[in-house]
């Protein structure tokens, strides 16, 4: 099989490593495969919803990535969005400087940028599946679905399921999940194939418009909507509307009262600007590290001598 390759170099704080961890322990990626060197994924690409592999590595000043197609600028943003090497991260280290409970968290994960879905679709569709369930459950539903109804990618050996693009998903039988659900994913497909729930769609509004729009779409309420724009579509200066567990973290970092209003997050997130969606997800990976009682290193250990693994507590 032939592979193509690139690089994307990063402007401003950028450590791999970092990133790399962080999808180890994120429960919607935990499943992947990782010799804790490169990132392995596949993903039904926006730009043409055509399966392809993508292997990610360390290089110097940001990644090379390796792909079983070729990769033209579209699919190169696609990467460069999920890994949030898109965007000019000079500025975010520079509001550390200004704000001692953000600057703490940059030097306790340096380098750490948000690490997106592949696409805002899978992030939609993530956002259903989950409700009303653990995002462990939730992960292996997923992968269900991408292992029945979605392409094998070969990548270094080893198959990796692609989650279904929106025409497959559309067309597609039973999910193995509520009537309403699967109604809700019919519907964030037919949004996704008329260019509404894509990212080059999101990242052009102004962020509240944004928001306003996804919340319209079936089974997306205030806190999906800001996930799909958040970490779907990769947008760096949006702050959530309604995420109770951000703003408790808010909360305790900075004194606010028990009965703050939403008006009071919004105002505390504007010193962030334009990388309200990077502090917000520092403040949630931060705080959601210990919650990981053991490294996905332990938990194979753990399997190898016949013992259960530890997962996530949250």
């Amino acid at each position: 099989m032939t592979t193509h390759r690139f690089t994307l170099t990063a402007e401003g704080p950028f450590d791999f490593g970092a990133a790399l961890r962080f999808v180890e322990d994120w429960p919607a990626t935990s499943g992947l495969p990782s010799d804790g060197r490169a990132l392995r994924f596949a993903y039904c690409a926006e730009s043409d919803w055509l399966p392809i592999g993508v292997t990610v590595t360390a290089a110097p000043g940001g990644v090379s990535v390796a792909t079983t197609r070729a990769a033209g600028p579209r699919i190169r943003a696609e990467v460069a969005r999920i890994l949030s090497l898109d965007v000019d991260g000079t500025g975010f280290a520079e509001l550390g400087e200004t704000d001692p409970e953000l600057g703490d968290l940059q030097r306790r994960s340096p380098g750490l940028r948000p690490v997106c879905f592949w696409t805002p679709w899978e992030a939609a569709c993530w956002a259903v599946i989950v409700q009303r369930s653990s995002m462990l459950i939730a992960a292996r539903v997923k992968q269900r679905i991408a292992e029945r109804y979605g392409a094998m990618v070969t990548l270094d050996g080893r198959e990796h399921p692609a989650f279904p693009p929106p025409v497959t998903l559309l067309e597609a039988g039973g999910l193995g999940l509520p009537a309403q659900k699967e109604e809700w994913l019919r519907g964030l497909a037919e949004a996704a194939l008329d260019g509404v729930l894509t990212a080059e769609h999101l990242r052009a509004l102004p962020p509240e418009e944004a928001l306003a729009q996804l919340r319209a779409l079936p089974g997306v309420g205030p806190f999906s909507a800001g996930l799909i724009l958040i970490r779907g579509a990769g947008a760096p200066d949006a702050f959530p509307g309604d995420e109770p567990r951000l703003f408790s973290i808010l909360r305790e970092a900075y004194g606010l009262p028990e009965d703050a209003p939403p008006v009071a997050y919004r105002e505390l997130a504007e010193r962030w600007r334009p990388y309200r969606s990077w502090a917000s997800f520092l403040f949630r990976a931060g705080t959601a590290r210990p919650a990981v009682t053991v490294t996905r290193e332990a938990r194979r250990g753990a399997a190898r001598a016949g013992r259960p693994g530890v997962t996530r507590s949250s």
